[in-house]
């Protein structure tokens, strides 16, 4: 198995001499957070970011400060803020970005590097959750000669989300520390569990149905984003499973779909600063219902703009 990662992570530019496993991303990166920090320890996160990672680092009793987020992922000049302001952590995504959609190109993995380096004992959590079928280049962090860094990868977008396991690349302070901590509650991660997962990542007919996927995907993805541009409505994803589109009034947007049997997320769950908008999840949308959805979005808009505006 760890061969099996190590071939999946190196043709990436991650460093893979340091490999370990945990349940899933999540379960990893609380493990390392609870182990590195202290309650009331600070952790900057991607903003807006994935829920249920801001929940995570809330129940843990750390803090959270939000670093801005574009289409090519964290903004530099927002991190050097979150640095600045005591952060003993960073978590982020480099690619199919949740719920915004961006991914790190070269020039920005570079930009965020010098950052970070400039606090060498910072943790920095790299979370690749969706990268066989994200729809971009992988540009690492980890690849960037950082001191204190991990980088995580997991199945469920695309294998399965029963198979609740993740690999992690990471330095060798930080593997010390991860397996230590799991040694002491779940010990290892099911050899069954992993078995199955290696089966499937070694087979070329997953392969080649997971390639499948990772098309249908930007396809759905980009068809949405045309048919709300033809309607003038602006929205972001380059990467991933996820369309963000920014609205004044969440909740008007989020009720008005809804009448037309549309479900869409409120963007609050995932916002700290950021401003509102609300995330469409693709991975269902087929594109000739995309038309159907810009279309009532449009509609739903205007309503609530006059709501609004009233």
């Amino acid at each position: 198995m760890e061969d099996a990662v190590r071939d999946w992570l190196r043709p990436d530019g991650v460093p893979t001499e340091h490999v370990t496993f945990a349940h899933g991303a999540l379960d990893l990166i609380g493990r390392l957070l609870s182990v590195e920090l202290r309650p009331g320890d600070a952790v900057a996160m991607e903003d807006p970011g994935y829920h249920h990672l801001l929940d995570l680092v809330t129940a843990l009793g750390l803090r959270t400060v939000p670093v801005a987020v574009d289409d090519q992922g964290m903004r530099p000049e927002a991190l050097r803020d979150a640095l600045r302001a005591g952060v003993r952590a960073v978590v982020c995504s480099p690619r199919a970005q949740n719920p915004y959609g961006g991914r790190f190109s070269a020039e920005r993995r570079d930009s965020l590097v010098a950052v970070l380096q400039e606090e060498p004992d910072v943790l920095v959590v790299e979370n690749d959750h969706a990268s066989a079928v994200a729809d971009a280049p992988l540009h690492a962090l980890a690849a960037g000669g950082l001191e204190r860094w991990v980088h995580v990868r997991t199945v469920s977008k695309f294998l399965g989300t029963d198979l609740r396991w993740a690999a992690a690349a990471c330095d060798p302070i930080t593997l010390a520390r991860h397996d230590g901590r799991m040694l002491l509650t779940s010990g290892w991660v099911s050899h069954l569990l992993q078995e199955t997962v290696y089966e499937l990542m070694t087979d070329d007919d997953t392969h080649a149905l997971v390639a499948r996927a990772q098309d249908t995907y930007a396809l759905r993805r980009n068809a949405l984003r045309h048919q709300l541009a033809e309607q003038g409505i602006p929205s972001h994803s380059v990467s991933g499973l996820n369309v963000w589109v920014p609205v004044r009034d969440e909740s008007a947007v989020v009720n008005g779909l809804r009448s037309y049997g549309w479900w869409v997320a409120a963007g609050a769950r995932f916002r700290l600063a950021s401003a509102p908008g609300v995330r469409i999840s693709v991975a269902e949308l087929e594109p000739s219902d995309a038309v159907r959805l810009a279309s009532d979005f449009a509609v739903v808009l205007g309503e609530s703009e006059a709501t609004y505006g009233g």
